[in-house]
């Protein structure tokens, strides 16, 4: 049932909308007992909270056509709400244009291919929907006919994996490669075959009439509901700040859904970064064409050697650097400067990238693909040598700093703060803004999260989940075990799980907060496993696609995952096929890193607590996250742990604990094994 709001003093109310038109009254009987959902969807289940939510949502769209001017309806729905039916039925009855974005192609996809489908067959709705990406998810005629010309692939499973785009290509209506079977998404081969913005040859193509990316955005533009993600809205929204033509339509309703992920995700979008990577794909695809279209112009690899090599330098510049700090995943531009071979280092390259510039400017004339090559290759030196300028004059709006993966350097421009760049957006027309998850609250307050998206007209909803936590699953916090920080904590903490780990027969997820955790775990449990001669089945985030991890965690008769950041959330395993899950620590922000430690500089200097604006918040949503995985459905049943004593024994903690569901919940290690034991016990 709804939770009434908290007091929100910083957050006025909207006004009262006028008398509400039939449709609107027509949305909660649509998802009552005997209404169109649940006759027309098999296994449907009607549920309080559900109606609640979709009549204040078609409450606030009728608000915004009845006072002309635009409504804002932030709501956290807990885990089994149904908040997709909930947003869906409204947004159809109303008849209004619709974008939904929401976090990931994944959820994108099950939306435009399962639910929304569902919905509109239940509701008899004939309304026009279109799923739209980003143009690195279509294939490119021009650079898939440029691949099969040049035809040198990296490895021979590219080039069979090219064959099969082809013929992709050929028959397919969409040219979305998540269609293309047999070929997996994050295959190198797709950079050969499909464009961005930088090197789209656009009206000057010769196959713009075939174009799927054109098709794609034309069927977007007309459509009454289009489904995006949220990368691609704000990149729309960049577009549109920088006075470029618009990807989506002007939608009368925006339905953001995971949007607990806007703010980092918007903070990662409205800012810039320029990386090798992006130099070393500059060049292959140079090279690419010089080799196609102008042999005469140059010995293409010689030309390019002197680039690739000053980009693979500036990486292994800072893996040459001792220290801790040169080791981390990520350096603030001031670390950077400090540290002087890599500075050195990310100078010469700009100044090889000079010399490739003006190369590049001598084959402009040729045509149009040498003239992007050009303007890209003039664009990323701009970028590169804006972010090595000794001046940070912008330094109190937003932060530089540099992001590591294993082959690739990132030069990074990130804003501190998003919420005006969002306050601009919602003034700009009269429309409805629904923001919807099962984790947004703190202390059954929306008012963080509404803040930092510059909410500050906006209407809050809570609403509990309809499971019972209580009856169908165990929260244990155990005792006895080190301080996160000690050396030997993960050692400890899979001592002290193993006899649960063990009654629990597999099932498993253990969630860590590091990669460096996920290592060290999966190396003691598959240890311990081989030791035991268990015929369990031991899968460790980076050995295999996260695809490929849950397809097997789902096959497997006794399972155990060790993952990090991308299985907190997003995972859907229902039934006791995941049983246990536990998560190692606190997800607190490491203090070093320099989104964080720019923000609480910004925040101590205004006298403001970070940890309490900053950590803490943010803490809390991701725990709430990795936590949702265990209970899906009212039928599940499973332990939850955390194994961090600070949960219970620090002041801060209480906080959290607060905000997590309502679980049993234990210190004892016996209780939480004779739970186990009692549920998987035959009969």
């Amino acid at each position: 049932m709804a939770k009434s709001p908290s007091p929100q003093p910083s957050l006025a109310s909207a006004a009262q909308p006028a008398p509400s038109p039939p449709w609107v009254q027509a949305v909660a009987q649509a998802l009552s007992p005997g209404g169109a959902v649940a006759q027309g969807i098999t296994g449907f289940a009607p549920r309080a909270a559900q109606q609640d939510m979709a009549t204040a949502i078609a409450n606030s769209i009728h608000a915004t056509q009845a006072q002309g001017a635009s409504s804002q309806l932030v709501v956290e729905a807990g885990t089994g709400t149904g908040k997709t039916f909930a947003y869906l039925v409204p947004a159809l009855l109303s008849g209004k244009r619709v974008v939904v974005s929401t976090a990931s192609k994944t959820l994108q996809d099950q939306l435009f291919h399962k639910d929304i489908p569902a919905v509109c067959q239940a509701l008899k709705s004939t309304a026009n929907v279109v799923l739209l990406k980003g143009r690195q998810n279509y294939v490119c005629h021009h650079h898939l006919q440029r691949a099969l010309e040049q035809g040198m692939l990296p490895t021979a499973a590219d080039a069979r994996w090219l064959k099969r785009i082809r013929s992709f290509a050929q028959s397919s209506r969409t040219g979305d490669k998540a269609e293309c079977s047999g070929v997996p998404e994050d295959a190198a081969v797709w950079s050969w075959v499909t464009s961005q913005q930088h090197n789209c040859l656009g009206s000057e193509c010769a196959h713009a009439r075939d174009c799927f990316v054109l098709k794609a955005r034309r069927a977007a533009l007309e459509a009454d509901v289009v489904v995006v993600n949220h990368h691609l809205f704000l990149a729309d929204m960049a577009m549109k700040e920088e006075g470029e033509a618009a990807l989506l339509p002007q939608a009368e309703v925006i339905v953001f859904d995971e949007a607990h992920q806007l703010p980092d995700i918007a903070t990662n979008m409205l800012g810039d970064a320029v990386s090798t990577h992006q130099v070393l794909e500059l060049v292959r695809m140079a090279v690419v064409e010089g080799l196609s279209h102008a042999r005469d112009a140059a010995d293409w690899h010689q030309v390019a050697q002197p680039l690739e090599d000053a980009a693979r330098a500036v990486r292994l510049a800072f893996s040459a650097v001792e220290g801790d700090k040169a080791q981390a995943s990520k350096l603030t531009h001031a670390e950077v400067l400090a540290l002087e071979p890599v500075y050195a280092a990310c100078q010469a390259m700009g100044q090889e990238l000079e010399v490739w510039v003006g190369f590049m400017h001598s084959l402009a004339p040729r045509d149009a693909a040498w003239q992007k090559l050009y303007e890209h290759s003039a664009d990323l030196l701009a970028r590169w040598q804006h972010w090595l300028g000794a001046g940070e004059a912008t330094a109190s709006t937003n932060v530089r700093w540099v992001n590591l993966s294993t082959h690739a350097v990132q030069l990074c421009i990130s804003p501190l703060d998003v919420s005006n760049a969002f306050a601009a957006l919602y003034a700009q027309e009269p429309r409805t803004w629904v923001l919807t998850s099962a984790t947004l609250s703190l202390r059954n307050s929306l008012n963080h999260f509404a803040l930092r998206l510059g909410l500050e007209h906006s209407q809050h909803m809570l609403l509990d989940s309809p499971f019972n936590y209580a009856e169908q699953a165990l929260m244990w916090v155990p005792e006895n075990i080190p301080m996160p920080s000690h050396p030997s904590f993960h050692e400890k903490l899979c001592e002290t799980l193993w006899p649960l780990l063990q009654a629990s027969q597999g099932g498993v997820f253990f969630l860590s907060t590091s990669h460096r955790g996920v290592r060290a775990i999966g190396a003691q449990l598959r240890a311990w496993v081989q030791q035991h001669d268990l015929d369990w089945t031991v899968l460790v985030q980076g050995e295999l696609s996260r695809g490929e991890l849950l397809q097997q965690f789902r096959s497997a008769q006794s399972p155990i995952l060790v993952g990090a950041a991308s299985f907190w959330e997003g995972v859907d395993i229902r039934g006791e096929a995941l049983r246990l899950v536990i998560i190692d620590k606190l997800p607190f922000a490491t203090p070093d890193d320099p989104i964080y430690q720019a923000k609480s500089q910004q925040l101590q200097a205004r006298g403001e607590d970070a940890f309490a604006q900053l950590s803490l918040p943010d803490a809390v949503i991701a725990l709430k996250q990795g936590a949702g995985r265990l209970i899906r459905d009212t039928s599940d049943w499973g332990v939850l742990v955390i194994g961090d004593r600070r949960l219970v024994e620090k002041p801060y903690g209480q906080a959290i604990w607060g905000s997590l569901p309502s679980f049993a919940r234990t210190r004892s290690a016996q209780r939480a094994l004779e739970f186990m034991q009692a549920r998987l016990a035959p009969g």
